[in-house]
Order: structure tokens, then C-alpha cells, then sequence
């Protein structure tokens, strides 16, 4: 395991790395992505949480060869996932027990989701999008990625679990940073299974929700309400918002949804919303806001999946503004969280 003193653009000695290896470091990454993938597929976490057990005994469990499960094992606890003893047995640490099932933070489904065989298929025709604009995704599996997940309801269990796991600190930060004080009713428009949505509410007891997503997508959410206990102060409402949203809410909230669509379908999806409002409504984007010149940000990154997987796209502040206008807001302010996300406040122009 890398000490953490040392840089990833360092040797394990210490010494900085050309510019060339540390390039070739990047490109290679895919292959502990897949062996972490592997380890989540299989379970191995899962297998270990009872004490420690040899490849043999894990390769029994888990329908495997032996000595390829050994050598995948002995590399994954060469980068700190897994501990091997003297004998050769396996024991979970800290970051080994994060993949196990249900574990906090929703590690293992955003894994086998997000480096899983739908995403990796795509990104396998990753210079087709950069050639023609269109999704990869579209071209591989031969229909739209939400098209996909509504046909296989593992996958989308895993999906909405991933949405979880790759955001999961945002909403605590929205439900601060935000003032929700002059709201009564929000409605989350494609709020998945509502975790963004009753963090909300909980730090804001004076609230009422409205959840709006697919009907398969909602399935969940009446359980989580229960969990969170605002079954009381909120509804799953199914439908599409392509075609309409509901009525009645003072504020609109769409968390990652505009990133996912086209500017065509962004517009349809924010024309609903400005139909629906009443006067004086807010609408609530929570999204990656991407800053100017060379400056790192995660949304930068996640824009390369937006490509090639739904064919949507991150934005500036200033893209924001000029999308909003198209649809007939007007952007009033945009408040930053402790998280990487901002909240794009506009009003109807």
C-alpha cells in the first residue's frame, strides 16, 4: 500500500515520477477499477466478514479458480483493500469492509454500477461520441441508458443505489446551505427514491414533499419515507416529465436531472416545470457548477459520462443562465454547499 506521504505522482521511494509514467499510471487505472469490480461481484467482502479464509475457502464460495482468485486477491491487498497474513489468509480492514453488502455508504453498488458491464461497454466506444456527438451507450446496448435501466430492474436497483453512493454527501449539504424558510411544498422532480428530497425535509420540518419520478423508480420511496419519518409530510407521485410535473408546489427542486438531457429535452423537462408554477415559484437545480480555465472539479470528469453515456452535459454558471433564459426563467443566484454541488436558484421571467 502506498504510504500517504508519498504523492501519486511519486515512486514508492519517494522520487517524483517522469511525465511519462505518471501518464501511463492513468491509463492503467481501468485495471484496479475492474479488480475492485471483480471483488464486488463476487462478494468477497461479504465471504470475509465472518473472519478470515484462504483463496481455496473464498474460491469454493465463490464458484472461482482458486489460484487466479489468489492472485487477484494477493493485488488487492497489495493497494490496502484486503490484508493477507503469513498464511495466506484473507481478513477485511477498514476500506476492504466498505464493500460489503449494505454497507454505509453504498460502495459495492456503485461499483458494480458504475464499473459494471453497462458503463464499461459504453465507454468501450468512447471516441464514437467524441467523433459524432451521440451516446456510445446508444450504439452499444442500442437503446437510451434510462431505456436500459427500465428493462432491467437489477441494474437500476444498483444505478439508484450508485446515485446514493457517488452524491451521498450533497444533500446534508443542500438541506444547510439552501434557506428553505419561505418554501411550504417541494416538489422533487425525478428525485429517484427520495434520499435528496427527506434529507430536505428533516433538517425543515415545516415542509411538505412531493416526490416525482417513473413508477418503477418510486417503487422504494414510500419504505424510505417511512425510514426517514416523513411518510406523514410526503407523497410519491409517478410520472413522466417529459409530459407534464405536477401542480402546486412552491418550489421545484431537480438534482442532477438537467445534466442528464439534451438542451431540446432540457427545455421540455424546464417548460413543464414553468407551467406548473404558481407566481412568485422557485425552481431549484442542484448540480455541478463548472469553474473556468484549468481548475479541478469532479464535474468536469463526470461531463466525459455525460457524453458517452446519456447524452447529456455539465455546465458553467453562465451556460446555466443562458439555459435557463431559453426556458423562461430568469437566474436569480447561485448558492455554492459544502459539497461539490451548487444550488442554481431561478424565478420565471
Amino acid at each position: 500500500m502506498k504510504p500517504d506521504n508519498i504523492p501519486a505522482n511519486a515512486a514508492a521511494n519517494g522520487t517524483p515520477l517522469p511525465d511519462s509514467a505518471q501518464i501511463i499510471r492513468m491509463a492503467t487505472s481501468f485495471w484496479i477499477s475492474r479488480a475492485i469490480y471483480a471483488a464486488a461481484a463476487l462478494g468477497l467482502a461479504d465471504l470475509l466478514a465472518g473472519g478470515p479464509k484462504t483463496a481455496e475457502e473464498l474460491a469454493l464460495s465463490s464458484s472461482t479458480h482458486a489460484p487466479s482468485l489468489y492472485r487477484l486477491m494477493r493485488t488487492l491487498a497489495s493497494i490496502g483493500i484486503f490484508t493477507e497474513s503469513g498464511d495466506h489468509r484473507f481478513a477485511l480492514n477498514p476500506l476492504g469492509s466498505a464493500l460489503k453488502t449494505g454497507a454505509p455508504g453504498a460502495a459495492r453498488s456503485t461499483v458494480m454500477a458504475i464499473a459494471g458491464q453497462w458503463m464499461w461497454g459504453a465507454f468501450g466506444e468512447f471516441l464514437y461520441s467524441l467523433q459524432t456527438g451521440k451516446t456510445a451507450f446508444d450504439k452499444v446496448w442500442g437503446m437510451p441508458v434510462f431505456d436500459y435501466l427500465g428493462r432491467h430492474p437489477d441494474e437500476a436497483k444498483l444505478f439508484g443505489d450508485a446515485m446514493i453512493g457517488v452524491h451521498g454527501n450533497e444533500p446534508p449539504a443542500v438541506a444547510e446551505a439552501y434557506d428553505f424558510a419561505p418554501v411550504r411544498t417541494l416538489v422533487d422532480i425525478g428525485g429517484g427514491t427520495g434520499n435528496l428530497l427527506t434529507t430536505i425535509l428533516r433538517r425543515h420540518p415545516h415542509l411538505a414533499g412531493i416526490l416525482y419520478d417513473l413508477p418503477h423508480v418510486i417503487e422504494e420511496a414510500a419504505a424510505h419515507f417511512v425510514q426517514s419519518g416523513v411518510a406523514e409530510r410526503c407523497a410519491a407521485v409517478p410520472g413522466n416529465f417529459f409530459e407534464s410535473v405536477p401542480t402546486g408546489g412552491d418550489a421545484y427542486l431537480l438534482s442532477h436531472v438537467i445534466h442528464d438531457w439534451s438542451e431540446e429535452k432540457c427545455l421540455t423537462i424546464l417548460g413543464n416545470c414553468r407551467r406548473a408554477m404558481e407566481r412568485g415559484g422557485r425552481l431549484l437545480l442542484v448540480e455541478f457548477v463548472l469553474p473556468a480555465g484549468d481548475e479541478p472539479h469532479p464535474g468536469k470528469i463526470l461531463d466525459l459520462v455525460m457524453l458517452t453515456v446519456p447524452g447529456g452535459v455539465e455546465r458553467s454558471g453562465e451556460e446555466y443562465r443562458a439555459l435557463l433564459a431559453k426556458a423562461g426563467f430568469r437566474l436569480t443566484r447561485i448558492v455554492p454547499t459544502a459539497s461539490a454541488v451548487s444550488v442554481i436558484e431561478a424565478e420565471a421571467a
